[in-house]
């Protein structure tokens, strides 16, 4: 590091020599990049010739190293209890994702898990969860509830996301997934679950402060679309954005139901036909691809990338980590997985985890891209071509990560 002018400290960075991505739109790779922040926000990002002079400011040198936008996990189950690893060798046995939940496994296991802690506790299980993520340049993480499925346990889970954010250097959003799954009480009686709880639970977390957006699994082990509705009718009372886990095991009709809402996005999308694509298309709401869990419970039916490309679909990628069917806590191996399993190219690879992430979430105006006005959320690479960042699998090759201006 070095520093021109004055030594005192000082507010604003000036990272130079490096080769900048910034993934805004029709961006390309700059060799001679400089990236320029004031207050922890960017106030340049360009070719070094075409930046303005900044008296007074920390200078970096990144000796030629890929600079990136920081990455964005906009899938995860962070908090939870216990984990399912018995669960991981009756799948090695041959039993399928429906047969370990009709068992009693799967989502009702962390359910028993989940309800047994205190808030502390969920945040003392999520922080090495959340620091292995952060150890990749993650700039934000989305944290989803769902698996308390009762109104306390619920909003214990969304507390414990919210303190997280108190105790690291990073941008929390939360998801409300109150229909996640069907508590074992109330077995038989779906809509006095969501009469009963889930609006409920909403509008107590809502008041409290703990929702940013609401999301539902659509699926037939867990609610239909009549009944997401009723949930999603509430969310735009209460003025919040939707999202929804949708085709993933079957075609239950869940990502039209999302473009129809508007939504901000609809994950898995395993059973997505070419009507569903031109639905988010309208919509301009996000596919949210998750080859960790494709690859967890050893699934076959890929989502139709070509159609979502016909279509000119935003795509993210994200980890879904979760303690049974995506225990996955890398989001550069989801982007390897995302290659070599879904196809996709390194550049929708990048801007998977960077600008269409955002985008999922809400806060393309915050973060996601290297422009100016935008916080400067930046990641280091020691590396020079972008492709690095999809194509090693197990290395990590950040240098440093950068969260509001401040190295993190």
């Amino acid at each position: 590091m070095t520093l021109t002018g004055s030594s005192l400290p000082t507010d604003i960075q000036v990272w130079r020599n490096c080769r900048l991505l910034t993934m805004a739109a029709d961006s390309s790779l700059i060799d001679d990049g400089i990236v320029m922040a004031r207050d922890g926000r960017i106030a340049f990002a360009g070719a070094a010739g075409a930046a303005p002079v900044f008296p007074n400011a920390e200078v970096i040198d990144l000796g030629g190293r890929l600079l990136t936008p920081a990455p964005i996990d906009c899938h995860t189950h962070l908090v939870h209890g216990g984990h399912r690893a018995l669960e991981f060798e009756m799948r090695l046995a041959g039993a399928t994702y429906v047969e370990i939940a009709k068992a009693g496994g799967g989502i009702a296991s962390t359910v028993r898990a989940t309800r047994a802690l205190s808030v502390d506790e969920l945040v003392a299980e999520a922080l090495p969860r959340l620091d292995a993520l952060l150890a990749e340049g993650l700039s934000t993480v989305e944290i989803k509830s769902g698996y308390g499925l009762t109104i306390e346990t619920e909003l214990r889970m969304l507390r414990a996301a919210r303190q997280l954010a108190t105790l690291r250097p990073v941008r929390i959003v939360t998801s409300y997934l109150g229909a996640h799954a069907l508590p074992a009480e109330f077995a038989g009686r779906k809509a006095d679950y969501i009469t009963e709880v889930v609006l409920p639970g909403l509008r107590a977390a809502h008041a409290e402060g703990l929702v940013d957006a609401v999301d539902g699994f659509c699926e037939g082990i867990a609610f239909d679309t009549e009944e997401i509705a009723r949930v999603f009718d509430l969310a735009a009372e209460l003025g919040l954005p939707t999202k929804l886990h949708a085709e993933q095991l079957s075609h239950m009709g869940g990502t039209r139901l999302a473009a129809s809402r508007h939504a901000l996005s609809a994950d898995h999308l395993e059973y997505i036909d070419e009507a569903d694509a031109e639905a988010l298309a309208r919509s301009g709401t996000v596919a949210v691809l998750l080859p960790g869990a494709f690859y967890a419970i050893r699934e076959t039916q890929k989502p139709d990338v070509a159609a979502l490309r016909r279509h000119g679909v935003n795509v993210a990628i994200a980890t879904d980590c979760n303690p049974g069917t995506s225990p996955l806590t890398s989001l550069l191996l989801a982007m390897n997985m995302a290659a070599t399993l879904f196809g996709l190219t390194v550049d929708e690879c990048l801007a998977g985890v960077t600008a269409n992430a955002a985008r999922a979430l809400g806060i393309l105006d915050e973060t996601g891209t290297i422009e100016a006005g935008k916080s400067a959320d930046l990641a280091v690479w020691n590396c020079t071509a972008p492709a690095e960042l999809a194509y090693r699998i197990g290395f990590n090759p950040l240098h440093s990560r950068i969260f509001k201006g401040q190295q993190a």
